[in-house]
């Protein structure tokens, strides 16, 4: 570590603190761990906030986007963080990933998988647990609404099909989309996904809608029943 680590930031040169120098020269000249040191505000006895962004930067590969699946508890794990300081990274990253989320369609055209994947991206990235959301579309496969269906652990999300329907009947729905999660990073459908899919479509054909697709959403890519002939 270098000298400046050892002191505390109020003993620095004006344009070595973090607020002062983004103040100064722009938020761009900043590094990943002195805008940590922004949010936290402060580190600990032993160490300045840099240098304990640095450290929890470190033990994270130096990655951004290993540092943002990071809960409270785990953050809190760290000598110097605590619940306060901890809650504000969250809410940084999670304003991140809303920032990326926005579009500039209210009711975007979702007639392909790769366009489920980038408007629901966001909603799965990071997550630790399973959820099942479900796209209702309109013709032309236009969205009228989503809705989150079920939340559950790392490998099973209870679904309530009959719900799924009468959301479907009620905004008269012509396509849904089924999507989950696989917090683990595979790729590879279950055989309970690949059950409750055939159920699905047997529910759909018999109400006049259809199933349009159910994809598997992972930090590294998706999986398309559609695409690969399973619908």
């Amino acid at each position: 570590m270098d000298n400046l680590a050892r002191v505390p930031i109020t003993g620095w040169a004006e344009a070595d603190r973090p607020r002062e120098k983004l103040l100064e020269q722009g938020r761009r000249v900043l590094t990943d761990a002195e805008l940590l040191a922004i949010l936290i505000g402060s580190g600990s006895r032993s160490e300045s906030a840099v240098e304990l962004c640095r450290r929890i930067l470190l033990d994270r590969g130096n990655s951004l986007h290993a540092l943002s699946r990071l809960s409270v508890s785990e953050l809190c794990r760290y000598k110097g963080i605590g619940p306060a300081k901890a809650v504000s990274i969250v809410a940084a990253m999670e304003l991140g990933r809303r920032r990326d989320a926005q579009r500039t369609e209210s009711r975007p055209v979702l007639n392909g998988s790769k366009k489920v994947y980038d408007y629901l991206g966001h909603v799965y990235k990071d997550l630790p647990y399973e959820e099942f959301w479900v796209l209702f579309l309109a013709p032309g496969c236009k969205l009228i609404t989503k809705e989150l269906i079920g939340k559950g652990g790392n490998d099973f999300t209870p679904v309530d099909v009959k719900h799924v329907i009468r959301v479907a009947l009620e905004c008269h729905a012509s396509n849904v989309v089924l999507t989950h999660n696989h917090p683990s990073g595979s790729l590879k459908p279950s055989t309970m996904d690949i059950n409750l899919t055939k159920k699905f479509v047997k529910a759909a054909e018999l109400l006049d809608f259809s199933i349009a697709d159910h994809v598997i959403f992972t930090n590294k890519g998706y999986y398309s029943f559609r695409d690969e002939g399973l619908l």
